[in-house]
């Protein structure tokens, strides 16, 4: 189904505008068969990073299918040395930086490899939800990774709709995901946080968490303190 509307599949909000045909779009850890091929379904020329070799294989398997072209290269979120400077209008980011211990190393990355007035839109994990509880306790759900910790969180847990079993995660402060993106050269034209709550769901399910605290921030930023490219995007 998300095929039928590629465009508006990916982006719900309208911060792209009525087309991206011919943009060069970075899919940053974004790897899974989904972002990607929407991506280049709808017009656009893809290039994907994950360092997740399973999570490529689905893009290729997904691009195949639907003989869809795109750049598929394994590498870090946090390492793009291997493309070049200012060549992508947009970078799509979906849920991953949680992943790594220096956000702000990303957003210098995604800088040094946007255009001027080139966008990246991104999506993050709340501070708050991360610290929080993933059941309840006592009745509550409890804050139990401190704002400051720089330690990655505990995951004792089985896997769940909030956390994967054998990653390591990050508490990233709103300083740190929003101001870093200002400091490493962008500006924040938009910020949502996209609506997962239920109330009249079971306590302690995803929906009821949800209904607590925000589980992720959407944000849309723009390049700016480079000379812009001749293919500006409006």
């Amino acid at each position: 189904e998300a095929f039928q509307n590629p465009l508006r599949s990916v982006d719900a909000a309208g911060w792209l505008g009525p087309s991206i045909q011919g943009w060069r779009v970075l899919g940053l850890a974004a790897g899974g068969g989904r972002q990607g091929p929407l991506y280049a379904a709808a017009g656009a020329e893809v290039t994907v990073v994950d360092i997740s070799d399973a999570m490529l294989k689905l893009d290729r398997q997904v691009a195949a299918q639907r003989g869809l072209r795109m750049r598929i290269l394994q590498g870090s979120m946090d390492d793009l040395r291997g493309l070049e400077e200012a060549s992508f209008d947009l970078v799509v980011q979906p849920v991953s930086t949680c992943y790594v211990p220096d956000i702000l190393a990303v957003h210098r990355q995604v800088a040094r490899v946007l255009r001027g007035g080139g966008l990246y839109i991104s999506q993050h994990k709340s501070p708050a939800s991360l610290q929080l509880s993933r059941r309840l306790e006592a009745g509550n759900y409890v804050m139990h990774h401190g704002y400051y910790d720089k330690r990655p969180l505990q995951s004792a847990e089985p896997e769940s709709t909030f956390r994967e079993t054998g990653t390591l995660e990050y508490v990233h402060r709103l300083e740190e995901i929003v101001g870093g993106m200002c400091r490493a050269g962008m500006v924040i034209e938009d910020l949502v946080e996209p609506f997962h709550a239920k109330s009249d769901s079971l306590p302690g399910s995803f929906g009821h968490r949800c209904s607590m605290v925000a589980p992720y921030l959407r944000i849309k930023a723009r390049r700016v303190g480079v000379t812009p490219a001749a293919r500006l995007i409006l």
